[in-house]
């Protein structure tokens, strides 16, 4: 239960994520937690301390077993998710309770990991790194989240004139910071999502990399770089359907 508590409130989205692909409510599933730890807090003894449950320990043992079969050189977040799912405890009848199904899981991890491995420390960062850093210009301006782009139909077309090229595609947008060069990638994403564009375009999703984001937090070494080849694996691998706008 406190191993659960725990993955519920790290500053980790990942989580939460899992949960979310599960059609598992977030919030229904940390209430419920806080519930039962309050009443596991009022049946303890005031100020002792409290060993490793039975569950607890098998919990942690399954976790360590899946990484091993998976290849995993470390034992990530997702791994501990799914121990907990599996072994019986109040934890994994809080989760079940709340509609969790162990092939729900299954299928939202294979979803997430899109195949790696926990081969570092900061392993939850390879996972959707592109939701994690970057925004979804497509899905925003589809919700009405963007202002209309008023005055830059000429760059616009520029631009998509680039990108529809075979080779030399990747136009550059100079300017100082506040003349509207991301004003410029939100009016593509705008036409993109209103059928305004090239044929070739119409599949095309711009994201907006948010390097603050990327930067921020990064405490191994290596870590940001780790996150950067995440980021461009994800793209590399969507086989030209994402247009990555990476602003200043």
């Amino acid at each position: 239960l406190h191993i659960l508590n725990s993955l519920l409130h790290s500053q980790d989205p990942l989580p939460e994520r899992l949960l979310d692909r599960m059609e598992v409510p977030f919030g229904a599933v940390k209430i419920a937690t806080t519930k039962a730890l309050d009443q596991l807090a009022t049946s303890d003894s005031a100020g002792a301390q409290t060993p490793w449950s039975q569950q607890a320990q098998t919990t942690l043992r399954t976790a360590v077993e899946a990484a091993r079969k998976s290849g995993d050189q470390y034992v990530a977040l997702d791994r501990l998710f799914s121990a907990i799912l599996t072994v019986n405890s109040t934890a994994s009848r809080i989760l079940k309770d709340a509609g969790a199904k162990a092939r729900d899981l299954d299928a939202a991890l294979a979803a997430l990991r899109k195949g790696r491995t926990a081969d570092s420390a900061s392993h939850e960062d390879a996972i959707e790194s592109l939701s994690k850093y970057a925004r979804n210009l497509n899905a925003l301006a589809r919700d009405g989240k963007l202002d209309p782009v008023i005055g830059r139909d000429e760059e616009i077309r520029r631009v998509l004139q680039i990108l529809t090229r075979r080779t030399k595609n990747n136009p550059i947008l100079i300017g100082e910071p506040g003349v509207g060069k991301t004003a410029i990638a939100e009016g593509i994403a705008h036409r993109i999502v209103s059928g305004d564009v090239p044929e070739n375009l119409l599949d095309k999703t711009v994201h907006s990399l948010d390097m603050g984001a990327l930067i921020a937090g990064a405490k191994y070494k290596g870590e940001f770089e780790e996150r950067l080849k995440a980021v461009v694996k994800e793209v590399t691998e969507s086989e030209g359907r994402i247009l990555l706008f990476i602003d200043e």
